[in-house]
């Protein structure tokens, strides 16, 4: 009895801050309705890449250390949508609309902050680590997906992208780093984890239910997926007991606020695609706690 008392209260202490933040950014957006296209802009060209930089720059940092879990949430992503594609026909969805959400899950805003809360510090790489597989798919073959003449090298010019090719330089190479830069970049990189919680929560506020029904059907799909492909890797790839938690959270991650930004810049469908977004993210408020009891 006392040990399920700890579990729902690690559950709690977990989830809350993360909602916490989400609420906060609802209901200023509802008072204030918010212009946050720059500070989102802001936050994936300087604050998150200064994340990623400190992280894979540390001398903690090891690479070979999560190989397998790097290839892991690749599986994840890929698996997921090959699992759900033949269902496009049978929900009446077109599969450009359907599939990339439930492939590409919302590691950043909430996977980041989720990890780390319910595993500690020493987690964040590993959240780094999922993190950079599921945005370097997305850029990659998500956006091939809805446009194939897309020119795969303009990932190249992205600076999260940079800041990962440099922090690994800097950790393969163990170069050093003062200690008053390091702290600056470190201190750059703890804005970007509440300020996309923050985003989200505003993003919630445009939550619309003419799709519901694609949209709460998505809400299950997404983490049960995600969750099932998991499991399937285990079965291969043998990670120990922590990163194998780490793999099926990331799994039971809603579809990514991005994905409808994608949708409407490539005009696939937005309004669905939005739907299947908001609704996955607030099915994630039962599915969250319910992984973590069973990863916990």
């Amino acid at each position: 009895m006392e040990a399920q008392g700890l579990l729902i209260e690690r559950i709690f202490l977990t989830v809350f801050p993360l909602v916490a933040i989400v609420t906060v950014g609802f209901f200023y957006a509802r008072r204030r309705s918010p212009d946050m296209n720059v500070a989102n802009q802001i936050n994936i060209d300087v604050f998150v890449p200064a994340l990623i930089f400190a992280v894979l720059s540390a001398e903690s940092f090891d690479l070979v250390k999560y190989q397998s879990l790097a290839v892991g949430a690749a599986c994840v992503v890929i698996g997921s949508g090959v699992l759900l594609f033949p269902l496009c026909k049978l929900l009446n969805v077109h599969p450009k609309t359907l599939i990339p959400p439930m492939m590409f899950s919302n590691s950043g805003n909430l996977g980041i902050p989720l990890i780390v809360l319910a595993f500690g510090e020493n987690a964040l790489q590993a959240a780094v680590i999922l993190f950079l597989v599921e945005n370097v798919l997305h850029f990659t073959l998500g956006i091939y997906i809805l446009d194939h003449r897309t020119r795969l090298l303009n990932l190249l010019r992205m600076p999260m992208i940079l800041a990962t090719i440099l922090g690994l330089i800097w950790s393969g190479f163990d170069l050093p780093i003062p200690k008053s830069v390091h702290t600056f970049i470190e201190m750059l990189g703890q804005i970007a984890i509440p300020l996309m919680l923050f985003a989200l929560g505003v993003r919630m506020t445009s939550v619309d239910f003419t799709h519901w029904k694609i949209g709460s059907i998505s809400a299950v799909l997404c983490p049960v997926s995600g969750i099932a492909i998991a499991l399937i890797c285990q079965q291969f790839l043998n990670l120990d007991p922590t990163q194998f938690a780490y793999l099926i959270v990331f799994g039971a991650l809603p579809p990514a606020v991005l994905n409808y930004m994608i949708a409407e810049r490539y005009n696939q469908e937005p309004q669905q695609v939005a739907s299947i977004v908001l609704l996955g993210n607030m099915g994630s408020l039962l599915f969250i706690p319910t992984t973590l009891a069973f990863v916990l």
